[in-house]
């Protein structure tokens, strides 16, 4: 029994830490807005005959 409450230790404290990195990743980097413009022909809007 030792053995597996140690095991759950280590994986609670490894989950722990690798919750903890993702949020303070998501914190501290915010993604920088801007506007995109994409082209699309307009063959994409026309029907396609069917054969």
């Amino acid at each position: 029994m030792p053995s597996l409450l140690r095991f759950l230790t280590v994986i609670g404290v490894l989950g722990g830490l690798t919750y903890g990195a993702m949020f303070m990743l998501a914190s501290w980097f915010a993604p920088q807005s801007r506007e995109i413009t994409v082209s699309v022909p307009p063959d994409r809007f026309a029907k396609q005959p069917s054969p």
